[in-house]
């Protein structure tokens, strides 16, 4: 195939890891990119990634992104995904320190910081706020809320340290309640010092990953209605890093001015051969 070797980048926003590649020429049709997402973030076999990112032209923003789940499903956003691809635009000069992006969840703001590895984002407004259902899951019943904090995310309060994140988030994500888009499941641990736990199952990756950014921010938000936590609201994700969500609590017309932010972190750079997709 004649794009081949082709260049990428493996990133990290708070071990959710991606495959992101410069595709302002394009070089792959929109009908192939799906089984190219999976084909490449397969473990083991690939590079092996969450998810891939296809960077392009934008008419009315710095850029541009497609952004594909290793099973080649499209997600609308990606928090720790937004951080990754701002810095690499900005390390490919392809946007400023402060950029704008088109996302199918809308027009993302973006800030790489002084710190350089860390990013900051302003996300979409939050919306189909579903507080209190209660879902039967293995035997329990769960109270569960749900918001869309650009993709749909279900959260429950409860002891993240013991429960079986994979089997009890599959089934939640199939629940009929959720259907037919389904969604992501956070179980979430109020800590002592005022931090949140937060164990995130990602559909499109049908798994636990180890961060989720919109999965933090639908946490933190939930947290902030329940009067759980005050705003800017500190994370730990599942693979111990940290990520700082902070919002507005507006009287009467709901949450507004929502910042993601915390580390994106550039692991290696190099060329695929044709026989990555193998």
């Amino acid at each position: 195939m004649s794009m081949f070797p082709l260049a990428f980048a493996k990133m990290s926003g708070a071990g959710n890891d991606f495959v992101i590649i410069d595709h302002r020429r394009p070089l792959l049709a929109p009908a192939e990119q799906p089984d190219f997402a999976r084909r490449i973030c397969r473990r083991k076999f690939s590079v092996g990634a969450d998810g891939l990112i296809l960077i392009e032209d934008s008419y009315v923003a710095d850029f541009k992104w497609r952004f594909y789940n290793a099973d080649g499903s499209v997600a609308e956003m990606c928090g720790n995904g937004a951080r990754c691809a701002a810095r690499f635009a900005y390390r490919s000069g392809i946007a400023g320190k402060t950029m704008h992006f088109e996302t199918i969840a809308g027009v993302i703001e973006a800030e790489v910081l002084d710190e350089d590895e860390t990013v900051s984002v302003l996300m979409t407004d939050p919306v189909d706020h579903q507080p209190d259902r209660t879902i039967d899951v293995d035997g329990r019943s769960l109270t569960v809320d749900s918001i869309n904090t650009g993709v749909p995310h279900a959260v429950i309060f409860i002891d993240v340290e013991t429960i079986p994140v994979k089997e009890w988030g599959r089934e939640i994500r199939f629940h009929r309640v959720f259907q037919p888009a389904g969604t992501n499941v956070n179980f979430v641990r109020l800590l002592p010092d005022g931090r949140l736990h937060v164990r995130t199952y990602e559909r499109g990756v049908e798994d636990e990953t180890m961060a989720c950014g919109t999965g933090a921010v639908a946490s933190a938000i939930i947290a902030g209605l329940r009067r759980k936590v005050q705003p800017p609201v500190q994370v730990v994700t599942s693979g111990g890093e940290r990520l700082t969500v902070a919002f507005d609590q507006m009287e009467g017309r709901g949450i507004g001015n929502v910042r993601l932010q915390g580390p994106a972190r550039l692991i290696y750079e190099g060329l695929l051969t044709v026989e990555s997709l193998l």
